[in-house]
């Protein structure tokens, strides 16, 4: 089940096939870290099946999902991209790309058929597999006594994403990786600790 405070994306290429009334529908998903990426991708779908009908495509990319485009590609206006970008939009995505390539199976699907059909393509790629997660973290390294190190993980457990490292000497040193949204409660709670004593903190740029 998604949580509607995250954002989703995909790790690697994923395709599906689907045949509605002779006409068979490809969808490719691909992560994309820009517009100039989404755009190759694109290009090099579409070049990859230049004998299909159509290859109709969508773009979604941005922190929040801010940037997006598409395409119905010769398809009647309304009926493809932007079917194809709502179905992405649905699934709570971005930096994600999709193209969708029609081959005419010589029966006509009608303005709402042709919706149904470019949403159900991009639906069943999309739900192929479980979605990644996007989480933007930031690095702190603490170091802390070993009197202390506890009673600081026990405050930090509801912020904490992972210890990414952990060096003993004579104090405790941690590389620690939080979600940024809560950067501002930790530090403040880090800089309150600091200024007591109990540790010293900096982040990792």
């Amino acid at each position: 089940m998604m949580d509607e405070n995250y954002f989703y994306s995909i790790e690697y290429r994923r395709t599906t096939t689907i045949k509605i009334k002779r006409s068979i529908f490809i969808c490719t998903l691909e992560y994309v870290e820009s517009i100039e990426k989404a755009k190759s991708f694109i290009t090099r779908i579409s070049k990859e099946n230049k004998t299909a009908t159509h290859n109709c495509w969508a773009y979604i990319l941005g922190e929040k999902g801010d940037i997006f485009h598409s395409s119905d590609a010769g398809e009647p206006s309304g009926t493809a991209g932007k079917p194809m970008l709502n179905t992405l939009k649905s699934h709570g995505m971005t930096h994600i790309a999709a193209v969708v390539t029609r081959h005419f199976g010589g029966v006509k699907l009608g303005v709402r058929g042709l919706i149904q059909a470019y949403s159900a393509s991009v639906k069943n790629t999309i739900e192929l597999k479980k979605l990644k997660k996007l989480v933007q973290t930031i690095n702190i390294l603490i170091e802390v006594s070993y009197e202390f190190n506890d009673t600081l993980l026990n405050q930090m457990k509801n912020h904490l994403s992972r210890i990414k490292d952990t060096i003993y000497t004579d104090k405790i040193v941690h590389t620690i990786e939080i979600e940024l949204k809560s950067f501002a409660k930790v530090e403040s709670l880090l800089s309150e600790y600091q200024s007591r004593g109990k540790l010293k903190f900096n982040m990792i740029l």
